[in-house]
């Protein structure tokens, strides 16, 4: 991706330009066929509001992007509103108060490096330049959500252009089933967030990277072995492995083993991954290196350059799974052996449950494993033989599933639960109160739960000082 320069401007469909300027905002090459009937780059809040009431006067709905990764395109709907957020990127640290409030166009990577300077840390996307609007919408899965729990965990505000136009504020105490509501709706929240209020963290001392790798030979028993030790992992270890058709250092199908590592020393990183560097499994392994200091945004740049390529098309698909790992095996060997060619690849993280541990909030779904897939290919010629590949896996295995994570979902060609029913029903009673007509997009499918009428609890407070 590429960070937007200079003013922000309004594109009319029809008009010279406009179909790369609406593609330019997705991540994924892919080009789904759907247009908006106009593009507006909105640069500060009052565009933001009177996007939001042209809509409503001319009958469009609306669709929003920050930083486009969204892996299904979501944001790309026929006839719509888009609104591109991406402009909105100021970061504001108050460091004594451990707190900063960015814009939803806001990097990672920038925000990381901000923080740096004051020795504080917030739990930033694996890839850098991944936004914190989708992102923190989601849930956010990001380095140190191990022990720091989803990034939405550390939001603590946010301030949100509704329906109406009006400008509100949202947190635990104000408007909270709105707050509720964003942090784990993802692309079905119902409101235009402009800024989101942090909790920051003490920033790690330490930073590293285990990494090891095994032969496709080698599955079977890696898998056995990784959910074996899962529960027993750190919770400053992000264990995770990847099979791929061509894995580091062997160049031929294999799975690598990675275990970023977030500690406050060296001693302390190399005991929590020993259970790699001294496992069963080692004398099997073809690649074994020492631990790694590395930065986690250093992490990322490198994971974008091997695995998730900027000029690639992609389908993705994942679930959660508490199922036994024998009876996950016959689809995960499926997946190994229909892999489009590399960077293609399949995630395995072994996940530590927060099933009552996070607040009350629309994310309440996960397991003991998640399990994605990313199919990856660069030829127009070679959509129709890998688009629905993901799909395909995930589908074979949705028996054994318990839901899916927004982030890496494909929910308008397999709708899956994303939240629990009862979350459900709050979100279709919240958006009945603030966009009781449907003007904002929702999920491009979704699986409904029983229907529930709740009162709708009064209007809320307007944001003061716009």
């Amino acid at each position: 991706m590429k960070r937007p320069k200079g003013k922000g401007s309004t594109y009319e469909r029809g008009t010279p330009g406009f179909d790369d300027k609406v593609l330019a905002t997705s991540f994924n090459r892919r080009d789904p066929g759907q247009r908006p009937s106009v593009l507006i780059e909105a640069n500060d809040v009052l565009d933001v509001i009177n996007a939001v009431k042209r809509a409503k006067r001319e009958n469009l709905k609306i669709s929003i992007v920050s930083g486009g990764h969204s892996w299904s395109q979501n944001h790309l709907r026929e006839g719509c509103l888009l609104l591109s957020m991406a402009r909105f990127n100021a970061i504001n640290i108050d460091a004594e108060k451990s707190q900063a409030i960015v814009g939803p166009g806001c990097w990672g990577i920038d925000l990381d490096r901000a923080l740096k300077k004051h020795d504080l840390f917030f739990p930033i996307a694996h890839v850098p330049d991944v936004c914190m609007g989708g992102f923190l919408l989601q849930g956010g899965f990001g380095w140190g959500s191990t022990f720091l729990g989803n990034a939405c965990e550390s939001v603590i505000g946010i301030d949100v252009v509704l329906a109406d136009g009006s400008l509100v504020h949202a947190s635990e105490n104000e408007n909270s089933d709105l707050f509720w509501s964003a942090r784990g709706s993802g692309p079905g929240f119902f409101g235009v967030v402009v800024r989101y209020h942090l909790k920051l963290h003490p920033r790690p001392k330490f930073q590293g990277m285990q990494l090891q790798v095994f032969r496709m030979k080698h599955m079977e028993e890696v898998y056995h072995w990784a959910d074996h030790i899962g529960k027993d992992v750190p919770s400053s270890v992000e264990f995770q492995f990847v099979m791929t058709p061509k894995a580091m250092g062997i160049f031929s199908p294999g799975i690598e083993v990675f275990a970023p590592v977030l500690t406050n020393s060296y001693k302390e990183a190399r005991e929590a991954v020993s259970f790699i560097t001294k496992g069963p499994l080692r004398k099997k392994a073809s690649l074994t290196p020492p631990l790694i200091p590395i930065s986690t945004t250093n992490m990322g740049i490198v994971a974008n350059i091997t695995h998730f390529p900027a000029s690639a098309k992609w389908c993705t698909d994942n679930m959660w799974s508490n199922a036994p790992v024998e009876d996950l095996m016959p689809g995960l060997k499926r997946i190994a052996e229909t892999m489009p060619p590399a960077p293609s690849h399949s995630l395995w993280l072994n996940w530590p449950s927060r099933a009552g541990k996070r607040p009350d909030m629309a994310l309440n779904l996960d397991a003991k494993r998640y399990i994605a897939v990313y199919g990856e290919w660069f030829d127009d010629a070679d959509d129709a033989k890998y688009a629905n590949w993901a799909t395909e896996r995930m589908s074979e295995l949705s028996h054994l599933s318990d839901g899916v994570q927004l982030a890496d979902e494909n929910l308008g060609k397999r709708p899956a639960r994303f939240t629990t029913d009862a979350n459900m029903i709050r979100l279709d009673n919240a958006r009945a109160k603030y966009d009781p007509e449907n003007l904002f997009n929702s999920w491009a499918g979704r699986l409904k739960p029983p229907s529930i009428k709740q009162p709708v609890k009064q209007k809320p407070k307007l944001f003061e000082n716009v």
